[in-house]
């Protein structure tokens, strides 16, 4: 409890001092440690005691239920929640199941450049490896066999359907009602359509899977197709449209041909307009399907069971083999030659199996508060909390960190550790919670993907820190003056010297350093192995006008707005305007700023305000501030800032028991 000194101020001030019955004061100590009120057989054992003693609150700080509110406070404290940080466009989510009738697919945006459209998976009916058979538009497909794959092995279309974006597609066997058509050949026979629309005659599958005939035309209706009125025949001589054109088109005319739809890809043009081998777009008007094939079990699999995934996302390269374009970025869910990887590592999915990425968000979210549980737990040194190397992971994080491609496209992550040192847990094992220990760039939650991901650059990660551990906010002074406009202190690109700016970017600036090896907008530790404080072929690109050097230089100053980044072409942009004291917050990272902060005592003081607030509800006032403020303070830190040993030293103040 207080020093004498605190205790006799406080009666001086309140005296008479009014505390709660018994009964209340152990009520409020359920509820404020353990989130619940005392059982009957608790009320019975204080009042059998005749007190609540110090003994008993350390009990209560024994039972699992204080652990949960030692989490809920710290979730609170350090705002552990990246729902609405991390963006999901859901280009790399499949849709399908897996099963003989829904192959797994991308058909987000990512289908229009696979296959044409979007929303489109393959022919779930068709097998990649053997594409002959069944055929779905035999009328309209090559006499001689369909080639499956490629030279190099990249799946090509194995079914087509017109897009009714531009087509209007009528059934053929109604209006009026005929069953026997049942083929395009038969729509012929039988006078439904003229013979020289059997091109444009679509077999199209229908819900229960069958394929009926449809005549498919530009759709007058539709502004981009309604001017198609030209109709072109094939030069072989039989007299069937191949194409349909706009008579009068002018430079303005946004489309001028649709040709027939076929097996047949399209080679993407360079910017000279050459076509590039094995890069493919889907040919203008048409959704091109290539078929399925059998894989193992994904990563997010519960049962290991085979499953059904669509020829292109099968694919497990690491490179287009005609291009050598990565497929271990962003861009594979837009190349037909790459794929979902291993495992279906590249890819995720959001069905009744799994929600990949809210099993990620919700495990990222947690980590913070299990380091924090952790310390609290072994009665460690509370400060721990930020600087300890160890961490916890579960089923989603353990996959996530031991392979790389996973969350591509959605999170930007660095494998905390060596790949050998982190615990194993299957993906389905959400609530398996395993420790172990990060590299030494970690400092405790400061550099978990929750904080880094939810306070997403070092200006924020700063304003965060001072918030929730030194308790202190950027705001300039009251006799704070901007300049006048013409001043050229207002095209200072520092802002740690801008006019105006300086009053809180002064600190802000040289305090983010201690982030600097951690990339803002995501949780990628630059790694001075591979992110070097200066590169020059990123200076070289800089200077040659390539601006984004092949996607390669993304963390490096590239392009020049004034003096210091001239000179700083090339440099790692965390280095920019920096002194060389700086360099070394960068070089210690967020380890050194909580040491150099614990030197101060505004880390104790802060974490006394915060508890205080926590169990009595609110700030403390002016008075408790002179009172009780340093006396706690200082307590806490003699106690080797544990935190428990706080806790039990507030409640058992008269500040907690008395009746305001």
């Amino acid at each position: 409890m207080l020093g004498s000194t605190a205790a006799l101020a406080d009666g001086e001030v309140c005296a008479p001092v009014s505390k709660v019955p018994l009964e209340r004061h152990l009520r409020q100590l359920s509820l404020d440690l353990l989130g619940r009120p005392p059982t009957y057989e608790e009320y019975q054992a204080a009042r059998a005691k005749g007190e609540v003693t110090v003994e008993d609150v350390r009990a209560l700080m024994q039972k699992e239920e204080f652990y949960s509110r030692v989490r809920a406070y710290h979730r609170a404290l350090l705002w552990s929640n990246v729902s609405s940080s991390v963006n999901n466009n859901g280009n790399s989510r499949l849709s399908g199941v897996g099963s003989t009738t829904d192959a797994y697919s991308l058909r987000g945006n990512s289908s229009r450049q696979l296959r044409g459209a979007n929303g489109q998976g393959c022919d779930n009916f068709i097998p990649q490896d053997s594409c002959n058979s069944p055929r779905q538009d035999p009328h309209a497909e090559p006499t001689t066999a369909k080639t499956c794959y490629d030279t190099r092995g990249v799946p090509l279309p194995v079914s087509w359907d017109y897009d009714t974006t531009y087509y209007r597609c009528d059934r053929l066997d109604q209006n009026p009602t005929d069953a026997t058509i049942t083929s395009c050949e038969l729509a012929v026979s039988k006078g439904r359509i003229p013979a020289k629309y059997l091109y444009f005659c679509d077999m199209r599958r229908q819900s229960n899977g069958t394929l009926l005939p449809h005549l498919c035309l530009p759709d007058p209706a539709k502004t981009n197709a309604a001017a198609l009125s030209e109709e072109v025949l094939d030069t072989d001589g039989s007299g069937r449209v191949v194409s349909f054109k706009h008579p009068s088109p002018t430079s303005s005319t946004p489309l001028t041909r649709l040709d027939r739809c076929s097996v047949d890809l399209v080679l993407r043009k360079d910017g000279r307009g050459f076509p590039i081998n094995g890069s493919y777009v889907p040919q203008n008007g048409c959704i091109q399907r290539e078929g399925y094939v059998a894989r193992p079990a994904p990563y997010w699999s519960t049962t290991g069971a085979e499953v059904r995934v669509c020829a292109i996302e099968a694919q497990t390269r690491v490179s287009n083999p005609w291009t050598m374009e990565s497929c271990t970025t962003t861009r594979f869910n837009n190349d037909r030659s790459c794929g979902c990887g291993d495992r279906m590592e590249r890819c995720e999915v959001a069905d009744a199996t799994a929600n990949v990425h809210k099993l990620r968000v919700d495990s990222i979210n947690a980590e913070p508060e299990l380091i924090a549980d952790s310390v609290v737990r072994r009665d460690e040194p509370y400060f721990n909390i930020l600087t300890t190397p160890r961490s916890f992971l579960n089923g989603p994080l353990s996959e996530l960190y031991r392979n790389p491609q996973e969350g591509l496209g959605v999170l930007s992550i660095s494998a905390p550790t060596a790949a050998e040192a982190l615990p194993v847990v299957p993906f389905a094992e959400t609530a398996t919670w395993k420790e172990y220990v990060r590299g030494p760039e970690h400092s405790g939650v400061l550099t978990t993907p929750s904080f880094l991901y939810r306070f997403p650059t070092q200006r924020a990660r700063v304003n965060q820190f001072y918030a929730a551990f030194l308790c202190k906010s950027f705001a300039p002074p009251d006799n704070a003056r901007q300049p006048a406009a013409e001043d050229a202190c207002n095209r200072e690109n520092n802002l740690a010297k801008r006019c105006g700016c300086n009053y809180c970017h002064a600190t802000i600036e040289p305090t983010g350093a201690h982030w600097g090896r951690y990339a803002e907008r995501g949780a990628l530790f630059l790694d001075p192995s591979h992110f070097p404080r200066f590169d020059p072929k990123c200076r070289d690109c800089a200077l040659s006008g390539n601006t984004t050097c092949n996607n390669e230089c993304g963390q490096y100053v590239m392009q020049a707005y004034d003096g210091d980044g001239a000179s700083s072409l090339g440099m790692l942009k965390t280095y920019l305007y920096r002194t060389a004291d700086e360099e070394q917050n960068i070089d210690g990272g967020p380890q050194l700023l909580v040491q150099r902060m614990l030197q101060t005592g505004e880390l104790e003081r802060c974490t006394v305000r915060r508890v205080w607030q926590e169990f009595l509800g609110r700030p403390m006032s002016a008075e408790e501030k002179r009172l009780y403020l340093e006396p706690l303070a200082e307590d806490f830190a003699r106690d080797g800032h544990r935190f428990k040993a706080l806790i039990e030293r507030l409640v058992m103040t008269d500040a907690y028991r008395r009746i305001d």
